[in-house]
């Protein structure tokens, strides 16, 4: 169990899933740079982050921006949005009559993915849930701006123990603040944060290494 003031954010665990490296840069070494990705990205998540908002449809209540934490991760953040839904098996929820379920609703710029790392930011938005009202997340969702559709998430145990494993090495490469080698690969190419990470110098003799060569070419 982490204390209050070692608390990560939770949106690095998405960082952190994609490249580990990036996440260093962004919350280690608090650099940040954008792009037209991040752009619009930041632009969604202000309007679906609107705390003013509070909708009752039927048997369903809808709250946006909601703060979220976990001591057994060490996150904290926010939900872009929480449904409530009546439910026969469920928990109570203040202000309100009869029993409830809850699902956490992450909204995303572009469309479904391949790699897990959208899957495990809204799979450690729901172990938050879950200790916090002291339930079970049965049903989480992904909703893609590009698409216009949700993608329901199955929180897995396979999900849930990835999600655990990133919090911890997030952790104990904060408690280092060590950042990762960089690693060329395709995703850098759509990635803002390119020109301060440098992936290209990976392949890039080291000063050892050119000593060595010229050592050996003269003699």
């Amino acid at each position: 169990m982490y204390s209050e003031d070692q608390m990560l954010p939770l949106s690095g665990i998405q960082h952190y899933s994609f490249c580990p490296r990036q996440w260093a840069l962004i919350h280690i070494e608090q650099q940040w740079a954008e792009n037209v990705l991040t752009v619009q990205g930041s632009f969604m998540h202000e309007r679906a982050h609107d705390r003013g908002i509070r909708e009752k449809r039927g048997d369903t209540i809808a709250i946006r921006g909601l703060d979220v934490h976990s001591y057994s991760l060490g996150l904290k953040g926010q939900c872009d949005v929480v449904e409530f839904v009546a439910a026969e098996q469920g928990f109570p929820l203040a202000g309100e009559d009869g029993s409830w379920s809850v699902r956490p609703i992450e909204y995303k710029r572009g469309k479904s993915k391949r790699i897990a790392a959208d899957r495990l930011q809204l799979c450690a938005q729901a172990i938050c849930l879950e200790e916090m009202l002291c339930c079970t997340v049965e049903t989480a969702y992904l909703y893609y701006h590009e698409t216009r559709s949700r993608e329901e998430v199955g929180l897995t145990q396979g999900l849930r123990d990835e999600a655990k494993r990133c919090a911890h090495e997030m952790h104990r490469l904060f408690s280092r603040r060590h950042t990762p080698a960089a690693k060329e690969r395709s995703a850098c190419r759509s990635c803002s944060m390119r020109d301060i990470c440098l992936p290209e110098m990976e392949q890039r003799e080291s000063v050892e290494a050119y000593f060595k060569r010229r050592v050996g070419e003269v003699i």
